[in-house]
Order: structure tokens, then sequence, then C-alpha cells
């Protein structure tokens, strides 16, 4: 069963912010269920219908793999339709095809039967190919009918209420293969992909200038066609991700085998962003990706949103005020923060200068280590709060043991560096 997940976004407008972990949004498995049971043993009819279906979405994972529409087509109902889907038989089967796929598989994990007529939850597992070190699951609801002859057939495959769309169901697949970046995009031209991988290309190496080479320096970008479809893909409602320009997503800690993580565009928000915003967002989202593995419950949003625009900045000899104007806003109204910020003041459905304040400020402490103890102090810093695991006494120890300071010290230190480069 995958692991947590947790989720990065980007906002868009003056200054760039980006990221929040938090909830996953790409989710685990559902628990595996029974089969039908009838008092002690097996109901001999359903898990021979159960075994039957199976070897129906057997053929139909190896359709998908091999390409082969016909095969692809027999495992349908011919009359299926479902109001409201989004796409059906061939038009979905069309619209994986420039899927660069590793692996394809179902897992039926519920699986119930009235007469020639069933219902099943599956899970859907795929890798995309030179990415996906372990399979992306996607949880199904599938509806299943027989035919004339008695085979089983697929009518609907849907998203589970525990599940989420996927970016075939929208539409057909476009895809563009960077040095470093694969962008898979709906309803967007070559040359516009090629825009985004561009920015990928060369986020990649400025997150390893900064970070290091222990990450996978390649990133898979989605580019969705709208707001709404971006949130399809995250099972959450539109209204939460409006001037998102950006969500990353994938698993918290980022064992060794895990799906790729995958940076979301919102491109209606992206849109409104100038070049230097877009790259700062990719930027930022890829390093998030690089950092994945040192990132888990342990570490604030302060750190992992601080240093992901410590990362997007690096370089560009923006200063203080221009990066952070509404926390220079607050300095000065006299409102000097008196402590670092914290996981709440991150949230997007609150006071946007508030949120922006968090970001700036999660920034201008990443900053100050690098100026005060060095890039590789802060480097040091960031994976020794990851390797806490827990966060009571992660921020306290790494403070200690890396920088030689403590959370009182440091808070200080962070509040004369607001003042002194805000001020």
């Amino acid at each position: 069963m995958a692991g947590p997940r947790r989720t990065t976004r980007s906002r868009s407008g003056s200054g760039v912010r980006r990221g929040l972990p938090g909830r996953g949004a790409v989710p685990s498995t559902v628990a595996l269920s029974l089969t039908l049971l009838v008092g002690c043993g097996g109901d001999a009819v359903g898990d021979r219908a159960r075994a039957d279906v199976e070897r129906m979405l057997d053929r139909r994972a190896t359709a998908v793999l091999g390409r082969d529409e016909r095969a692809y087509r027999s495992t349908e109902a011919t009359t299926a339709t479902v109001p409201g889907q989004l796409a059906t038989g061939t038009a979905e089967f069309v619209n994986l095809r420039a899927l660069p796929l590793a692996s394809w598989s179902y897992d039926l994990t519920d699986f119930r039967r009235s007469g020639d007529r069933a219902t099943a939850e599956a899970a859907l597992r795929y890798r995309i190919r030179g990415y996906d070190k372990a399979p992306v699951t996607a949880v199904r609801t599938l509806t299943l009918v027989r035919d004339g002859e008695g085979a089983w057939q697929v009518a609907a495959d849907e998203p589970s209420r525990k599940g989420t769309e996927q970016l075939w169901e929208q539409g057909r697949i476009r895809a563009v293969r960077g040095e470093r970046s694969l962008v898979l995009g709906v309803g967007r031209s070559e040359r516009a992909l090629r825009t985004y991988a561009g920015l990928a290309d060369r986020a990649v190496p400025a997150v390893t200038e900064a970070w290091g080479g222990d990450w996978a320096r390649r990133v898979v970008v989605l580019v969705p066609e709208s707001l709404e479809e971006m949130a399809g893909l995250l099972g959450a409602p539109a209204s939460g991700y409006r001037g998102i320009a950006a969500v990353t997503t994938g698993e918290a800690g980022g064992p060794a085998k895990a799906p790729a993580d995958r940076i979301i565009v919102n491109p209606d928000a992206y849109a409104v962003l100038g070049d230097f915003g877009q790259q700062a967002v990719l930027t930022h989202e890829t390093t998030h990706v690089a950092t994945r593995a040192h990132t888990n419950a342990a570490t604030p949003l302060w750190l992992s949103e601080g240093y992901a625009d410590w990362v997007g900045y690096r370089g560009t000899g923006r200063t203080a005020p221009e990066v952070a104007p509404e926390l220079q806003r607050a300095v000065a109204e006299g409102q000097l923060p008196a402590a670092l910020p914290e996981d709440s003041d991150f949230g997007f459905s609150g006071d946007s200068g508030k949120l922006a304040q968090a970001y700036e400020g999660g920034w201008l402490a990443c900053r100050l280590i690098a100026d005060r103890w060095g890039e590789d102090r802060l480097d040091a810093f960031y994976r020794a709060v990851g390797a806490h695991g827990e966060r009571a006494g992660a921020v306290e120890g790494a403070l200690k043991k890396v920088l030689g300071t403590t959370v009182e010290d440091f808070t200080e230190r962070w509040r004369a560096y607001v003042r002194a480069q805000l001020g």
C-alpha cells in the first residue's frame, strides 16, 4: 500500500508564493475488501464470476500496454453510456496512446454481483517509463455487465469516491520530452508544452547546484486544460486552488522505490506570471521533488516552503523588499512577527496577506541561515530536521547540532534579520 502523500502548492501574484505540504493529493490504494461470502464458505458462482472479471481486466491491461485497440474494445460493453463520464471506450484508449507506459495492471479489491451486472473496486497501477520506480495507484469503480455470450465487459470505468480523475480522462494526452523532464498535457499545443519543458530543464540543474545530486534529477510535469481539470486531478474543489500556480504531489519521506512526484500546473494562474515568475515556480516545485526524501512530519512548513523559495530565488539578484513586500509592509506598520510562521499560517482559505507573510518569513529564515552559517549548513540543517522523523524536538535538535544555537536565539536572530532587511 502506498504511503502518505504530501502536496505542495505554488501561488501566483507579487513575489510568487509556493508550497503547502499537507493532505495527500494522490490517494493510496483502498483497503482490500472481502469477496462475497455466504455462511462460512465462498459463493462458488460469485468466485467464478470474479475470476472471469480478473482475467478480462488482465486482457484489458495487456491491450493498453500493447496499444491494441481491438483487444481493448473487446473488454468494453458496446452500449455503455454513463452521464458525465469524461472519456469512455475508444476515446479513452486514444487519449492514453501518448503516455509512455512501463506497466499497467488492475488489482480487483472488491466485487459485488447481481445477476448479469456487477460493481467492482479496482486499484489501477501504472508506471511511466523512465520516471516511476514504483507504480502510481489510481482507485477505480467499475460497472460490469455480461454480454449475450456470458463474457464480462466494462460498462463504466470511473474514479472511486476515494480516487481522483486521471489526465487521460480529461482528453487526449500530448507528451513532450525535455532533457531532464517529461511534460504531459491536455488541450495544449506541442509548442506550449515545450515551453514548460524548457523551464523544467533549467530548474533541475539549478536545484541540483543548491541541494546536491542525491535525487532523480528529472521531473514529470502535468498540464491540464484548466483550473477545474487541475482540481479534478487532485480530487478537491477548484475554489481551493484558484490563484495557485502549481502543485507538487509525492510520497512523504520519498522512499527509494516510489512513483515520481508530479508537478501539476494550474494553467490559468500560471499564464498570468511573467518569465521570471514562471521559472521561479518551476524551480520551487522542482526543489520539493529533490527534497522529498528528507521531508516528512518532522519538517515545519516554514522550512520546506522557505527552502524551496530560497532555491527559487537563489542567484536571481532579487532583494528582500522585492521578494517580501507583504512582510515589509507589516514591519513598516510596527508588526514585526514575534515567532517563526506556524503551519496553520500557510492555509489557503484565510487572509491572503497573512499567507504571503508566512512564505516570506520562511524564505527569510532560510536566507538567514545561508548568509550567517553558509549554504552547506542550510542543506545540512534541512536534512537533520527530516532525519528526526517526528516534529517534537526536530528543529531544536538540528539547530543545536548543525548551527550551534537554540530556538530562542535563532528566533531573535531571525527577527533582527527581518527588521534589518525590510525596515
